[in-house]
């Protein structure tokens, strides 16, 4: 188990990278030198985002053209989940300075609130004006006053949720209904120079999370993820590089070790591979008694603050936190009455498999 490496070998170290390169300067560490290298410069860059695609599942026999593209293993930021990256993203910033630190966070406004749904844990919808969560000025709005065009690439049903309004702030939209839609439109867009195009593609994290990794499902979605990779890698113009990675990895877990945690006196929140827990009480800070037979580590606040990143901190950080993480073991997930214990595969933690994802890279047919 380690933290991830913010300094040079992450996913906001991507964003650092391709904004500096777009734009001449960036808000966190660019990536280290022999990273960057593989990177070519280009006037128009395409992003694309495989969700759920770590670097350990380009193994899988549907993954060819991923696999051979991939030019090194960097870090999803902690905890590894959709939400923290992709704000990541979309301000070019840590989980310490964006703010969004988890999947249910604990905001002192509206009390435990899914990220991605903008709802309660029992699914009640939350009014709030999601566009002025994140910081200003996000990634979009920065690459607008350097001139570079910010295109956001994503299924057109995401188009007026809470989320998107506010991680896609200041970018065109693009909506796409299908994965031809998805091809073309980063494609054709990528025609012009002078743009970043950001595209998000669904398909593996949706089939890891219900079916497992040994499902049928979840080949077809790898194998969907390389045609689209490879076909839009054939038709790149000879302006634009494309860059490919991932906002965290997947693994699957036992029915048997799905355990359910007690929530009298405390509030939890997080994710069931990252347990963010509030409510530990001043005379005794360290992990509450009830949570302690549990098979997991117990990391406090100074630490996890470490984790988070370095940078000036988000305003509301302070009072986002948690007492502390319980981190579980390897093969376990924590959950409570509110977290879905359906699903196959999770991730949040900092096993490699959650952790470590790939960055691609592809370049115009013929160009060195």
């Amino acid at each position: 188990m380690r933290p991830p490496r913010l300094h040079g070998r992450s996913l906001v170290n991507v964003i650092a990278e391709l904004e500096h390169r777009l734009t001449g300067s960036c808000q966190a560490p660019r990536l280290d030198l022999d990273l960057a290298e593989h990177i070519p410069d280009a006037a128009t860059y395409v992003l694309v985002l495989f969700d759920g695609l770590g670097a350990h599942q380009l193994n899988h026999e549907q993954a060819g053209d991923l696999a051979a593209a991939n030019v090194a293993t960097i870090d999803a930021p902690f905890p590894s989940t959709t939400t923290v990256s992709l704000s990541s993203i979309a301000t070019g910033m840590t989980a310490s300075q964006h703010g969004i630190i988890g999947y249910l966070m604990n905001l002192p406004d509206h009390g435990v609130v899914n990220m991605l749904k903008w709802t309660t844990p029992g699914g009640v919808p939350i009014e709030a004006d999601t566009s002025q969560l994140l910081p200003t000025p996000n990634l979009w709005e920065r690459l607008k006053a350097a001139g570079i065009e910010p295109i956001c690439v994503q299924p057109g049903n995401f188009e007026r949720t809470p989320l998107t309004r506010a991680l896609y702030r200041g970018a065109r939209y693009e909506s796409v209904w299908n994965d031809a839609d998805i091809v073309d439109a980063t494609a054709q867009l990528a025609s012009e120079p002078g743009r970043l195009i950001f595209t998000y593609v669904p398909h593996v994290d949706v089939a890891a999370h219900v079916g497992g990794q040994k499902s049928d499902d979840y080949g077809r979605a790898v194998r969907t993820a390389n045609s689209i990779w490879q076909t839009i890698a054939n038709r790149l113009p000879e302006h634009a590089v494309m860059i490919g990675t991932a906002d965290h990895g997947h693994l699957d877990y036992a029915e048997d070790h799905k355990l359910e945690l007690p929530t009298e006196g405390l509030t939890i929140f997080g994710e069931p591979r990252a347990v963010y827990v509030k409510g530990v009480s001043e005379e005794s800070p360290g992990i509450p008694s009830s949570l302690a037979p549990f098979p997991a580590t117990w990391i406090p606040k100074d630490q996890l603050r470490a984790w988070l990143g370095n940078g000036p901190p988000h305003p509301e950080l302070e009072r986002r936190l948690p007492d502390g993480v319980l981190l579980p073991d390897p093969g376990y997930l924590l959950l409570t009455s509110y977290m879905d214990n359906r699903l196959i595969g999770m991730h949040g933690g900092l096993e490699p498999g959650e952790l470590e994802i790939p960055l691609l890279v592809a370049r115009p047919t013929g160009r060195p």
